[in-house]
């Protein structure tokens, strides 16, 4: 396998040392292949909310991997998720399933395009969606972690209608729109960036992408992978109360196994075939296994007292985090909304992927080691977000905030 993984941030690359080989998972806590435990805060990167191999969740996939693995059919159960997604989130009025966020960013992409009749789009620095060449242009996650450059490979000619702006820019925003006047198709962006480490929007940010899209007849694309279902039932748009026009999904609604989803306005989704000529397409698209496992996180998420729960520990461990840092005299900062956070060493604010890259990622990667050796494991680079679960403990979080201060002390 190149270096080693199926996924470049796997290797560790960033922060030095061997990757751990994962043996099993179980609630907030994950075995390597030497027995060691580790409380886990990358939750297969978002999916675990619940916690890794939830009883209900396992009950579920064994009825049905009695059924089949796979039809490449029309199945009930594809119809009821699809249901519980467009009642949660507010944009969705229908909606596509694929196999991963990638996929899903993709078809979103050409969605656009096929509505509005043009060709460009706007994305943001250091946001990341997908590895599909035409998002490869200042992206973040892995390519940020690793260091490397807009990908060989990419012909300049797929990322020439690709345009960036500084995430939380409005100005930067109008500048590009009154520069390519009637030819962007839409924006594109997570509405909290999670892969350039954690970094919310600023005030009036997300509204004024609204406003900017609808005066110039484009469309707003909020890339939900990371967020959907996390932060709010409902997502980003429903926790900032803006509504885009078309939304991407995956990680959550996929309860731990490989999903994706895209949906939005009905006139707009009714372009893709085979309602409509926009061609898209999955053999294993709605499977039966992740719409199971997907359907039964949902229902335990709708649980009483969720996400109350999801932000009181997650905001317990950020706030420990970073008062840890200021008491052995690291310069940190970060934050969480719900049970998504991140913290960066510099003394900020981060607004933007600029500012997260002024970060010491050379102490970020000593520090991951030194929580590593204290049995916690965090995501292995500087510019991931962090994620928690409802397994998650106060005797977790307080163990982890004692760890943190012993390998602070030794940086």
């Amino acid at each position: 396998m190149p270096g080693g993984v199926n996924s470049p941030v796997r290797a560790f690359k960033s922060v030095g040392g061997q990757p751990i080989v994962f043996d099993r998972v179980k609630g907030a806590y994950i075995w390597d292949v030497d027995g060691n435990q580790y409380i886990d805060y990358v939750g297969t990167w978002g999916p675990a909310i619940c916690g890794h191999a939830h009883p209900e969740v396992l009950a579920a996939l064994h009825d049905a991997l009695d059924k089949g693995t796979s039809f490449g059919a029309p199945c009930y159960l594809e119809n009821v998720l699809a249901e519980m997604v467009i009642d949660a989130v507010p944009s969705v009025e229908m909606v596509r399933f694929v196999n991963s966020g990638t996929e899903a960013c993709m078809a979103v992409l050409r969605l656009i395009r096929a509505f509005t009749g043009r060709d460009k789009i706007i994305k943001f620095e250091g946001c990341y969606h997908g590895h599909a060449d035409m998002f490869l242009v200042k992206a973040g996650s892995g390519v940020a972690t690793l260091g490397l450059p807009d990908s060989p490979g990419v012909p300049k000619s797929t990322t020439a209608n690709t345009l960036t702006a500084p995430y939380n820019d409005l100005e930067a925003v109008k500048k590009l729109f009154a520069e390519n006047p009637d030819q962007i198709a839409g924006i594109i962006l997570e509405p909290v960036v999670g892969n350039a480490g954690f970094i919310p929007p600023d005030a009036g940010f997300l509204e004024g992408l609204r406003v900017l899209t609808q005066e110039n007849g484009a469309l707003l694309v909020f890339d939900e992978v990371m967020t959907g279902f996390r932060i709010a039932y409902g997502g980003a748009q429903e926790k900032f109360g803006v509504t885009p026009d078309l939304t991407t999904m995956g990680k959550v609604i996929g309860g731990g196994l490989p999903v994706g989803a895209y949906g939005g306005r009905r006139d707009i989704m009714q372009m893709v075939a085979p309602a409509g000529p926009m061609y898209q397409a999955g053999t294993l698209s709605g499977n039966p296994l992740a719409m199971t496992a997907g359907i039964k996180t949902l229902e335990l998420l709708k649980r009483p007292g969720t996400y109350e729960q999801l932000d009181r520990i997650t905001k317990k461990l950020s706030d420990g985090l970073l008062q840890v840092a200021q008491e052995t005299g690291h310069a940190a900062c970060g934050g969480q909304i719900s049970g998504m956070f991140g913290f960066f060493f510099t003394a900020g604010p981060v607004h933007n992927y600029e500012d997260a890259k002024l970060s010491d990622t050379a102490k970020f990667g000593r520090f991951h080691r030194g929580m590593l050796e204290h049995g916690v494991y965090l995501a292995p680079s500087q510019f991931e977000a962090g994620f928690t679960s409802l397994a998650h403990t106060d005797a977790d979080i307080d163990r982890t905030i004692a760890a943190a201060r012993q390998v602070m002390q030794n940086l």
